[in-house]
């Protein structure tokens, strides 16, 4: 493979797999015939649009489409319930649907069961698989979640339809993005997310990567809250009012032994809070529909709620868990056809892809947490299709305000999140939906240079092909740590990768060309540490062994692994900066076993075969010290006392770990940073490679770095007399790089007393 061939492969753009569909559903409008066209078209896709949109008859007929081009059957999971609404709706269109329960029911062309009856299905007999509303993976458990992942892997077409995809957690959009093949949800985290080390467990979108981030998503994905997102005519897709009424019952005094009520934070505290009014909560929720002639839905979250609500409520319905599915069934269905006044039930038993237009008044006996629970049960009736104002009764307790403000926080994410998707698919066109792939960031390049030394902004790569063989003397630098810091986000920067392998495939691209460009019998020094393994990332805590992963992938080009040294790192800074649990002292006693000392640098020099045709000589000296045990200060100070090394400094240089490296001092990165930089990044310390360039080179030697970042493996060379190529290729840091290393190549003033 040529290296322009990798970086299209190293792109996270899913491939189109499917196919141009045929005649589609008359009833579908346009629109709605586009986005389904363009999902036969992709094979795998994602359609997350607003409730009562309709998703029902665009995924029947993409599944209908999907039986008519392969002649295999085609599975839709739903919730409970919604599988007979969606075979009364495929009735109304024209399309028919089976419901089934295991392998042994399914018949020719489309079949819908529920998500609780996965296990008894066979995904190797189907050729197309629909996830409606596909948020609810979320209310199960890991293992369902990963069990929808696994077992449809294989299926070529793929559809994943809900309202609500992330609308407070990112993560969520990776789940979806692994049920469609289109990446893993640890391969997305490591391009466009930071772990946050501060908060462990805790991903954050890279301000970097925001509109490559939306342009990826909307590579698989279409979503809209109403038609004109996409450019289409809203026309019979206004909705009506929504209107939220809030009843807050007052605290009777202090509680929990505080001198005034304050808000609950644990759960413990809102759970008494909840039963304490309990009481004063189903007193006002009977008299809103006691006194009404319209239908309602309350929702509560607690069991003993939903028992005092069916109690005090007059010809209501209760549906909990515990209840049979066919009960369960009729009585969500009863409820659409008006059978039903009251319906009494939680969010994640009910509140999940039923149509009840019918009904526009809604009772809250408090909140929990879930901003997509909340949302998706407003939504049963506060979608398009509604003909009247949506009220929403909200009753909590005083001390629940903390819960009431974290779900508008979360609508607030939602929203955001929603403005973005819609902002970044504006080049969606009606004629030809998202066909446009990634956009790639633009790729220009300059150049630099000065007496002495040359710097080029661009991918090193390049830059290496262009060095005559043979020319180097010696090279140092810091490489990407795979994906640990990602400084760009042009799919030219080796950070910006899945994961450690696809780093080190795009690292021998540039490899193969240090080999050849180094003169023979010289040095590479390259600075690297490994890597901490993740949960999220790798499936397991420990430690990636990167030192000895780059040592192999040079010795497959042929260098010899010549040294090491180690480079102490107090442990104490990287426990305060990191918040790893491995250093931290509390987990001796809690359990030692997981302790695990820090992870500290490493200079590792690598040999090319062959003669040295230029000797690098340090004349003599060590015998005129011996015994000496002041160390000079620089080298500069032992060239100028007539040495080079004394044993005492050689001893110390000749070391297996350095202790005496200085990690302040370095360039100063401040000025190279950009506004939407994640992380400071982290120079070479100008102790390292005044200490390298000056042991394995001669004056007047040239010295490259593939990664010259901020000019600091340049600032050293040319401070010792040599001479310097590098590449970068972020332009802040280059034009940074070349501030600093035209600093260095000026001649030295001689200082004066006055």
């Amino acid at each position: 493979m040529g290296y322009k061939e990798f970086l299209e492969k190293k792109l996270i753009v899913d491939i189109p797999t499917g196919f141009d569909p045929g005649d589609l559903n008359t009833n579908s409008f346009d629109w709605q015939k586009d986005i389904t066209r363009w999902a036969c078209r992709r094979g795998r896709a994602a359609m997350f649009e607003g409730c009562g949109l309709g998703k029902t008859l665009q995924q029947l007929d993409w599944a209908d489409q999907v039986f008519k081009h392969t002649g295999e059957d085609v599975l839709i999971l739903a919730p409970l319930a919604v599988s007979k609404q969606t075979m009364k709706e495929g009735l109304k269109f024209g399309i028919d649907v089976n419901i089934c329960q295991s392998q042994e029911d399914v018949v020719s062309g489309i079949n819908i069961t529920n998500y609780q009856k996965l296990h008894r299905f066979d995904s190797s007999k189907f050729g197309g698989v629909v996830a409606d509303e596909a948020g609810i993976m979320k209310s199960f458990s890991g293992k369902i979640k990963k069990q929808m992942c696994d077992m449809w892997s294989q299926t070529p077409y793929r559809l994943s339809c809900t309202a609500t995809p992330s609308p407070n957690d990112f993560e969520e959009l990776g789940n979806q993005a692994e049920f469609l093949g289109v990446c893993s949800r640890s391969e997305m985290l490591s391009m466009f997310f930071i772990n946050d080390t501060a908060n462990t467990g805790t991903w954050r979108l890279k301000k970097h990567a925001s509109k490559e981030f939306w342009r990826w998503v909307c590579s698989w994905a279409v979503m809209l809250q109403k038609p004109s997102d996409l450019g289409y005519d809203d026309n019979g897709f206004i909705l009506p009012g929504l209107e939220y009424i809030s009843h807050v019952i007052e605290a009777d005094g202090p509680c929990n032994g505080r001198l005034f009520p304050v808000d609950a934070k644990t759960l413990s505290e809102r759970r008494s809070a909840r039963k304490e009014s309990l009481n004063d909560k189903i007193k006002i929720a009977a008299e809103l529909v006691n006194n009404s002639d319209e239908q309602w839905l309350i929702w509560c979250d607690m069991n003993i709620e939903s028992q005092m609500l069916k109690k005090a409520i007059n010809d209501s319905v209760e549906v909990t868990g515990s209840d049979k599915d066919d009960h369960k069934e009729n009585s969500m269905l009863n409820f659409s056809d008006k059978k039903i006044k009251a319906l009494v039930s939680k969010p994640k038993i009910a509140g999940w892809g039923m149509n009840w237009q019918n009904c526009h008044n809604m009772i809250f006996i408090g909140l929990s947490d879930s901003f997509e629970a909340f949302y998706q049960a407003v939504r049963r009736c506060y979608r398009f299709g509604q003909k009247e104002k949506v009220v929403v009764h909200i009753i909590t307790h005083q001390i629940e305000g903390a819960v009431v403000r974290n779900v508008r926080r979360k609508e607030l994410a939602f929203e955001s999140m929603t403005e973005n998707m819609t902002m970044n698919m504006s080049y969606i066109t009606r004629k030809d939906i998202n066909t446009v792939m990634n956009e790639k960031q633009e790729y220009i390049t300059e150049s630099q240079c000065g007496e002495g030394w040359e710097l080029f902004n661009e991918d090193c790569v390049e830059t290496a092909k262009r060095i005559p063989e043979n020319s180097i003397h010696y090279m140092i630098y810091s490489p990407p740590f795979a994906s640990l810091f990602t400084y760009s986000n042009s799919d030219r920067d080796m950070g910006n990768c899945r994961d450690k392998n696809d780093f080190l495939e795009h690292f021998k691209f540039l490899a193969d060309n240090l080999y050849r460009i180094l003169m023979p019998g010289r040095l590479m020094s390259f600075h690297v540490m490994n890597l901490p393994a993740t949960i999220t990332s790798d499936g397991y805590i420990g430690i990636k062994d990167l030192r000895g992963d780059l040592i192999r992938l040079f010795e497959a080009f042929g260098f010899i692994f010549h040294s090491e040294v180690c480079i102490w790192k107090d442990p104490l800074v990287q426990a305060t900066r990191t918040k790893v649990l491995t250093l931290a002292h509390k987990q001796i006693s809690k359990d030692s076993s997981r302790c695990a000392q820090g992870l500290p640098d490493y200079v590792i020099t690598m040999r090319k075969p062959g003669e040295n045709p230029e000797a690098v000589s340090k004349g003599r000296g060590f015998e005129q010290y011996i015994g000496e045990m002041k160390e000079p200060e620089s080298p500069k100070t032992n060239e100028a006392r007539g040495n080079k090394y004394s044993h005492h400094v050689w001893q110390r240089y000749a070391s297996p770990v350095w202790f005496d490296i200085r990690q302040t001092r370095t360039l100063n990165e401040r000025q190279a940073r950009e506004k939407d930089d994640e992380r400071h990044m982290c120079p070479l310390q100008l102790d390292v490679i005044e200490r390298c360039v000056d042991l394995w080179t001669n004056e007047g030697d040239t010295v490259f770095s593939p990664f010259a970042g901020i000019g600091s493996e340049g600032y050293g060379a040319l401070n010792l007399g040599r001479k310097f190529v590098g590449a970068e290729l972020k332009k802040s840091y280059f034009d940074c790089a070349v501030k600093n290393i035209t600093e260095a190549s000026k001649p030295k003033k001689q200082l004066s007393l006055f």
